[in-house]
């Protein structure tokens, strides 16, 4: 089921509250002929999510549990008046609100795998910001696609990259396809430097502005792992067909590299309205969001390897993704508890791929989970990542990882 070009879409933005969800809503003012917030999302953060509603008016609302229903009630007062939802129920239900044409998937974390499934199986275009939905469960989420003949397109630099560049290209013609990497704070930083580091170091990403917890994947370079899962899932590659190359200016966002021997590049000022606006928009074109590249003043494109041995997440998630099952899972949701553990200086970070390593070799990821099979992989890594205990290496520097 596609989307005329002329249709008005019809938005359920989960995840409203974040940069993702921020920028769609920007767009949706850019563009009041073309887009409707039909509902919206958000997790915790009331006062926040209670002024886009009464911005937007959206038939209706999620917030993240039922006790922050009464807040936002008050926070709103009686200036919206739609259908007050709450938690993962709520999460699902809006992914198949009646009329809803485009479902924008900006949820953080695991919650996110949920309502994509309802998304898509309810024969919405899932315009995709999760990255858990295909790292968690990428066998689940193309079979519901591919059942529903729905559209998957996904809202990242780099997939969006891949999907503008493979436009019109048989599958067939694709020998491999490369993401870059800005390589982070720390692209020139030595083992030694690393153990170190503190979150405020980390936080401090040299191109996006983004949450703490992909910020922090960014400098450990866990979040590349995760797009090269995703990237393998969206366009049916093998992981020996997605490539990682570091690239500091964060200009080039992909490339596809045709049996042909040519090499197809997408570049674009770091901006992410683009690939959500083509998220959006597809098959049509709503005009310029962002500036165009000034290749003359940017002056020099460069691009390296990543180094795994700085940088360990990058070959953890590969590992994960080899394995299978409900391995990928395991090694998000240890990530994830790990870095919130790293933010809070519990641990250091060489704590971090330390632990998704030690969470990786404990489990028995057996093959083609189920959703609940999965679900249950990732509530065991964040028990158990909860619990870990680092060596000397991954201690935070102040309890003596130095």
């Amino acid at each position: 089921m596609k989307i005329d070009p002329s249709e008005r879409r019809r938005v359920a933005l989960l995840g409203a509250t974040g940069s993702i969800g921020t920028q769609t809503l920007d767009l949706a003012e850019r563009h009041p002929e073309r887009i409707e917030i039909v509902a919206l999302a958000g997790g915790r953060q009331v006062e926040k999510l209670a002024e886009r509603a009464v911005r937007h008016q959206p038939q209706a609302v999620c917030v993240g549990a039922p006790e922050l229903q009464d807040p936002f009630r008050q926070a709103v007062g009686g200036a919206w008046d739609g259908a007050l939802l709450a938690g993962e129920e709520g999460l699902r239900e809006l992914a198949v609100w009646p009329g809803v044409s485009v479902v924008v998937n900006a949820v953080v974390g695991a919650a996110g795998l949920a309502p994509s499934l309802s998304a898509l199986r309810a024969g919405k275009r899932l315009a995709l910001a999760n990255k858990e939905s295909l790292v968690m469960a990428g066998h689940l989420i193309i079979a519901a696609r591919d059942q529903s003949e729905v559209e998957l397109i996904p809202i990242d630099s780099e997939h969006s990259a891949i999907f503008q560049c493979l436009a019109g290209r048989p599958p067939e013609a694709v020998r491999r396809v490369y993401i870059t990497a800005s390589g982070g704070p720390f692209r020139t930083r030595t083992s030694a430097q690393l153990q170190g580091v503190t979150p405020a170091d980390a936080l401090k990403h040299p191109t996006w502005q983004m949450g703490q917890r992909i910020t922090i994947d960014s400098a450990t370079l866990f979040n590349k792992g995760m797009e090269l899962i995703e990237a393998a899932w969206l366009f049916g590659l093998s992981l020996d067909d997605v490539r990682v190359w570091v690239h500091p200016q964060s200009i080039v966002h992909a490339l596809v590299e045709l049996r042909d021997g040519s090499l197809i590049t997408q570049m674009a000022n770091p901006d992410m309205r683009l690939p959500i606006q083509i998220a959006l928009a597809h098959p049509g074109d709503w005009g310029a969001v962002v500036e165009p590249c000034d290749l003359a003043q940017v002056g020099r494109l460069e691009f390296e390897p990543p180094d795994p041995g700085r940088f360990p997440c990058l070959r953890l998630a590969q590992e994960a993704a080899r394995t299978g099952g409900t391995a990928p899972a395991v090694a998000n949701a240890a990530d994830e508890i790990l870095v919130e553990r790293f933010l809070t200086e519990e641990i250091g970070f060489l704590g971090i791929p330390e632990g998704i390593e030690a969470l990786l070799m404990e489990h028995q990821a057996g093959s083609e989970p189920s959703f609940d099979e999965v679900m249950a992989a990732d509530r065991w890594a964040r028990a158990k990542a909860a619990e870990w205990t680092p060596s000397g290496a991954g201690l935070f520097p102040a309890t003596g990882g130095r």
